[in-house]
């Protein structure tokens, strides 16, 4: 069992990091691709960062080229890709793996935390599964844009399906919820 805080990161320009430098702020972790039928969630979660970013609220993104290789890029093409599309100014991370023999430690530990993602109905699932798509085990990251949201105490507090929008009610209601209390 790792400590969120303290699990190893680089920036997408490659400087070290970890969830610590943003230790006592709400997280939406998302794993990301440019390449994507969900791609165009790049806009809600930039919206959402600007809405609560003030309050202590941060999204980061984690590419990944887990699904249908949907991230192909480098970290600058990806870089470049999202801030001239979408704007993006909340934090981006360096491609990782979020599936398989070499997930990230930090799903691992999102995935031991948070192991099952709430989806609304089965409809994406189903989707997916028409094209032979389906998870290795009912835990794994389901595709681009799954959502993982840590509190302020920097556990994991809820798990969104890729097709659940940033600006979905639970999702914002989630958020409003571990934003309450204490200010950073």
């Amino acid at each position: 069992m790792a400590d969120l805080q303290t699990i190893p990161l680089n920036t997408i320009k490659g400087s070290p990091a970890t969830l610590g430098d943003y230790a006592g702020k709400v997280l939406l972790v998302v794993n990301v691709a440019s390449k994507c039928g969900l791609t165009p969630q790049y806009e809600g979660l930039e919206k959402l960062y600007e809405k609560y970013q003030d309050r202590g609220f941060e999204v980061l993104g984690f590419p990944a080229n887990d699904f249908g290789a949907q991230e192909p890029g480098t970290e600058a093409e990806i870089e470049t890709f999202c801030t001239t599309n979408f704007g993006v100014k909340f934090p981006m991370f360096a491609k990782i793996e979020v599936t398989g023999e070499n997930r990230h430690p930090l799903y691992d530990e999102l995935i031991r935390q948070q192991p099952h993602a709430t989806f609304k109905d089965d409809s994406f699932k189903q989707k997916l599964a028409s094209y032979g798509i389906t998870p290795k085990s009912d835990t794994d990251v389901f595709w681009n844009f799954e959502k993982f949201l840590i509190g302020r105490d920097g556990e994991v507090v809820a798990r969104f399906s890729p097709d659940t929008a940033p600006d979905d009610e639970s999702v914002v209601r989630a958020i409003e919820t571990e934003l309450q209390g204490e200010t950073v």
